[in-house]
């Protein structure tokens, strides 16, 4: 429908199998659930609330949030690509339970306590401390 009034839109979806008891039956799901890429000018932004179900837009840090082309792009690459089959989507929020996987504190578990742009907070219960790291260099449990 977004389309149809002249939005240009990007929903990526991935295949997944659901089973009953009975029988399985494999689905066609968007890869971020709720979520519909759209390019607009920032003067159109308005537009996407005359098809029904549109909402809001997605926030960070009190703005909409703004998803370069290069990420986008990326998104698309990691669609295509074959060695690449089953993708989950999450995201870290305070509470998560973490490995890190990098520095001198690799292997050892955290708990996020605050989530930055590009860095965590995170407390190391077995050794008592916290530290910062790069979003890049934990994983989540």
């Amino acid at each position: 429908m977004l389309e149809k009034i002249g939005v240009e839109v990007f929903c990526p979806v991935k295949k997944e199998i659901r089973q009953w008891s009975d029988r399985k039956k494999q689905f066609v799901v968007p890869l971020f659930t709720s979520y519909v890429f759209v390019r607009l000018e920032e003067k159109d932004r308005a537009i996407v609330f005359d098809v029904p179900g549109v909402s809001s837009y997605l926030f960070w840090l009190g703005k909409p949030a703004m998803v370069r082309q290069c990420e986008i792009d990326a998104i698309k690459s990691w669609m295509t690509n074959e060695v690449i089959n089953d993708i989950q989507i999450g995201h870290l929020k305070p509470g998560d339970h973490l490995i890190i996987k990098k520095g001198a504190f690799k292997d050892k578990k955290a708990v996020v306590q605050k989530i930055g742009k590009r860095k965590c907070k995170l407390v190391l219960p077995s050794l008592g401390i916290f530290l910062e790291a790069k979003i890049d260099e934990v994983c989540k449990l």
